[in-house]
């Protein structure tokens, strides 16, 4: 953990960071949340905040620009190798493996965005949709089954965050 301008990480004492994770600056990270694996999560011109229960997959990469916070909901699962920049992802999301969201993307609540869809500046993502492609486009509505299994997944990685901080003692 880095301190830059004065901000040093926050991570909640239920929280676990893996060795090789990077955080730097105005970084929050709230109760049994999980920063995986070659995660960066560089909070030097605005701030990050990751909510409970979330969980930010190996080769991560989280970045704030002036103007464009981050903040990660609860029970989101980001999977690996995404980049989360300068945007808003709310509760119970799940973003691909490989997903690029770009400054000022808003995520809907509920929603699904595809591995390898790149959401570019400003899209907003209502509630409940899947989003997939290049340049990413909302293709429907979730099923009430493929919501619910959202945080099914979130939870799945507060179960391995327990076994990975025990392996690392």
């Amino acid at each position: 953990m880095i301190e830059i301008n004065g901000q040093r990480p926050d991570v909640h004492a239920d929280a676990w960071i893996a060795p090789g994770a990077v955080l730097a600056g105005e970084v929050r990270i709230g109760p049994e949340t999980g920063v995986w694996y070659t995660c960066v999560l560089r909070a030097d011109m605005a701030s990050i905040t990751v909510g409970a229960r979330s969980n930010v997959q190996d080769g991560t990469v989280v970045h704030a620009d002036p103007g464009f916070p981050v903040t990660i909901g609860d029970r989101v699962t980001i999977g690996h190798r995404a980049v989360v920049h300068g945007c808003t992802i709310g509760d119970d999301v799940l973003v691909g493996m490989g997903a690029v969201l770009m400054n000022g993307v808003q995520v809907g609540a509920g929603s699904l965005i595809a591995a390898g869809a790149v959401l570019t500046q400003g899209t907003v993502v209502p509630p409940g949709s899947l989003v997939a492609g290049l340049p990413g486009k909302v293709r429907r509505e979730l099923t009430d089954d493929e919501r619910n299994s959202i945080p099914l997944s979130a939870a799945s990685y507060v179960h391995l965050l327990g076994q990975h901080r025990a392996a690392a003692l």
